[in-house]
């Protein structure tokens, strides 16, 4: 277990220098000039030049990519227009449109990615893994036809669409919910948990079409195994043979692609944020586009690659623990 730990933490720590070298790549070295973006249209090029000197944009690449290396570690110091700045490991720069370290940005930004990520991951566990299974369970049936349209109405529903469509029923005709307004959980746990009802459902109800054909799937190929059809034989009652034996065998994968899912909901819930109005990574990533932010777009980027990483090591360990028939290589 050990040795299985550090080979995959080791080929993790390659996979996110690699990111991190095409993310510096793509954003610093590809045409067009970092300093002129950070200084702002009206900067004559005397402003640029001192700009240049502040980014050290001078130096060689390698070098370059070194201190950026360095500040996510260690901290870098920023020259500022008020002075030196230190910026405290991990760095990712300084916003170009008011100087405010990055780090902080995403931290305050995190909170809300979170909550959203969270809370779907609970309804579409519950939702899709509850419908996959009743669907393997009445196999043939209506209530399995019934739910397989279902699903598949739900893959090809956009979140937006399921999004608004909840917010027109439940704030606007049935008033039984206020329009989402992001409170933090620190604050007020009650109104937190209210206004992230639609959000968690709108996200969860399109991931939950995926994982209910999973659990049917994955279920029914666990139903068909020989060890299944020898409790069978022996006598064992369906339900103890569901509970015991089949569900933990057809959940893994489930369980193991929930955790990587979870990792990349950091970076792909950026409609849902947008929609509902919550001020996650997502709707940061969005504002900072438009207005060419680097700093702010590389540590996005850089940070949602790394959590899908870290998901994948964990779906990994999750996936062993819930069948013990794999092993760790």
């Amino acid at each position: 277990m050990t040795l299985y730990f550090l080979r995959r933490a080791l080929g993790a720590l390659v996979v996110v220098l690699v990111l991190t070298a095409v993310v510096y790549a793509t954003f610093y070295i590809a045409p067009g000039d970092p300093a002129r973006l950070a200084c702002g249209p009206r900067c004559n090029p005397e402003q640029i030049r001192q700009v240049r000197e502040q980014l050290a944009l001078g130096d060689p690449v390698y070098v370059q990519y070194w201190h950026f290396l360095q500040g996510i570690v260690a901290g870098h110091d920023y020259s500022t227009g008020t002075g030196v700045l230190h910026c405290d490991a991990p760095c990712f720069g300084l916003s170009y449109q008011n100087d405010q370290q990055v780090t902080d940005l995403l931290v305050q930004r995190l909170p809300a990615t979170a909550s959203l990520a969270a809370g779907a991951m609970v309804v579409w566990l519950l939702l899709g893994t509850g419908t996959g299974l009743l669907s393997a369970l009445r196999r043939g049936g209506a209530t399995e036809r019934a739910l397989t349209w279902l699903t598949l109405a739900g893959t090809a529903t956009p979140v937006f669409v399921s999004g608004l469509g909840l917010l027109m029923l439940f704030c606007a005709y049935l008033e039984w919910l206020p329009f989402p307004s992001y409170v933090p959980l620190t604050d007020d746990p009650e109104q937190w948990a209210w206004n992230m009802l639609l959000p968690w459902a709108a996200l969860g109800l399109l991931e939950s079409a995926k994982y209910a054909r999973l659990t049917r799937s994955s279920m029914l190929e666990t139903l068909a195994e020989d060890h299944i059809r020898t409790f069978r034989a022996y006598g064992v009652s369906e339900r103890a043979l569901i509970g015991r034996h089949a569900l933990r065998g057809a959940l893994a994968p489930v369980i193991a692609l929930s955790a990587a899912d979870f990792g990349s909901m950091f970076g792909n819930a950026v409609v849902t944020e947008m929609m509902f109005g919550l001020p996650g990574i997502g709707q940061l990533l969005v504002t900072a586009t438009r207005t060419i932010d680097l700093p702010v777009v590389v540590a996005v980027v850089t940070v949602t690659g790394a959590a899908v990483v870290v998901a994948n090591i964990v779906a990994d360990v999750l996936y062993t623990v819930a069948d013990r028939r794999v092993a760790l290589r």
